[in-house]
């Protein structure tokens, strides 16, 4: 809880994924990659409740291992290729109520630590506004992106004539991390998304930006964490 507002905090995991199959609780490190998000959620000093929502009954009970709470069973129909990303956290809500704030912790950030979910929260508080999420910066610019047109010809993606070529005089750009999404309850059920012109952004270092969707995420963060 904070400033008298209670938290729930979610982690979405479903049992089918065709990039990474059974990527949730494949062992990353020692655990289960789900393992690495229970723990960083479980020691949060502001989350009320954490749950996992899955419909998957391996993951439920790997959950359970590591001390999450599963007040529910997913239905099948919210974790299909084709369901939308905010679905599991609608249906959580509407199972869970009574909650002021949601956090949405995706179990495909194992490096985010506790203390970047906690200033997430934080910034949403002392921002104001309704929502926060998690970005890292990016060396990958727009400002060196191009489409190719059907002849093969480059067409920039930002056409302002006043940026610079040099790196050093171009501005700073932020991505989403994957790793901390943070909003006001009643808000988000009514927008219906975390990113609006209303959320404000906590910076994260890349070192702990990893969003595994890939074999190579995966076997990437696996080296960094033995690494460490």
């Amino acid at each position: 809880m904070i400033n008298n507002k209670k938290i729930l905090a979610i982690i979405p995991a479903r049992g089918g994924s065709k990039g990474l199959p059974r990527k949730n609780i494949r062992e990353l490190a020692g655990k289960p990659l789900i393992a690495w998000t229970i723990e960083a959620g479980r020691k949060s000093k502001y989350i009320d409740r954490l749950i996992v929502s899955s419909e998957d009954f391996e993951i439920i009970e790997v959950a359970k291992k590591y001390g999450a709470e599963i007040p529910f069973v997913r239905p099948k129909h919210l974790a299909e290729d084709e369901s939308l990303g905010l679905d599991p956290v609608f249906h959580a809500l509407r199972e869970l109520p009574g909650y002021d704030i949601v956090v949405l912790l995706q179990p495909t950030s194992p490096l985010r630590l506790t203390e970047d979910i906690d200033a997430c929260i934080e910034q949403l508080i002392d921002s104001g506004g309704p929502a926060c999420v998690s970005m890292t910066e990016t060396e990958i610019l727009p400002y060196w992106m191009y489409t190719l047109q059907d002849s093969g010809l480059m067409k920039p993606i930002i056409t302002k004539k006043e940026i610079g070529i040099r790196r050093q005089d171009l501005p700073p750009v932020y991505i989403l991390n994957g790793a901390v999404y943070v909003a006001e309850t009643e808000w988000l059920s009514r927008v219906k998304s975390f990113i609006t012109e209303e959320t404000s952004a906590f910076i994260m270092p890349n070192n702990r930006s990893y969003d595994i969707d890939t074999e190579e995420d995966f076997l990437l963060c696996e080296w960094k964490m033995n690494k460490d």
